[in-house]
């Protein structure tokens, strides 16, 4: 039982009996980070490129993919927590490791890179440090995959 959930359903041995709210709970997970997150991570990406170029349309569209999907990426650390914590893994080295970089990924997106982006939008400038951090950006969800991935030191076997 999770929350009050059984944690199967239907009977054992048929298709659905071998759904758990775990899989459940961890393929929403996966599916957050794919759509919410992979937007943001390629129209931040594209951003520097495009301010060089001048092209103040293009611009306008990717902050707003940024700043629209990384709203919705918030579904991303929620699922992930409740899926770690289906698992029982909450205290694993590897899982708070990625919590913290997400959250410094977080701040970085919306203290630095969004109002960059947006002065960029409004002011014009110089686009070379956005793109560094930027880089440092994906960086960080690179590396959270990683973990996601290995789990090091993770008992689970799942």
């Amino acid at each position: 039982m999770i929350c009050g959930i059984p944690a199967t359903f239907p009977a054992r041995g048929t298709f659905l009996g071998s759904i758990t709210v775990t899989k459940v709970l961890l393929s929403i997970h996966v599916l957050a980070a794919i759509i919410a997150i992979g937007p943001v991570t390629v129209a931040a990406s594209m951003f520097p490129a495009v301010a060089r170029r001048g092209d103040g349309r293009a611009l306008g569209l990717l902050h707003r993919i940024c700043r629209v999907y990384s709203t919705i990426a918030v579904a991303v650390p929620v699922f992930g927590l409740a899926t770690a914590s289906s698992l029982g893994v909450l205290g694993d080295a590897w899982l708070l490791t990625s919590i913290a970089l997400t959250v410094l990924a977080a701040a970085l997106l919306g203290l630095a890179i969004l109002p960059r982006q947006r002065r960029l939008i409004d002011d014009g400038g110089d686009a070379r440090r956005l793109g560094m951090l930027t880089g440092v950006f994906n960086l960080l969800w690179a590396v959270v995959v990683v973990l996601m991935i290995v789990r090091p030191g993770s008992t689970t076997g799942v």
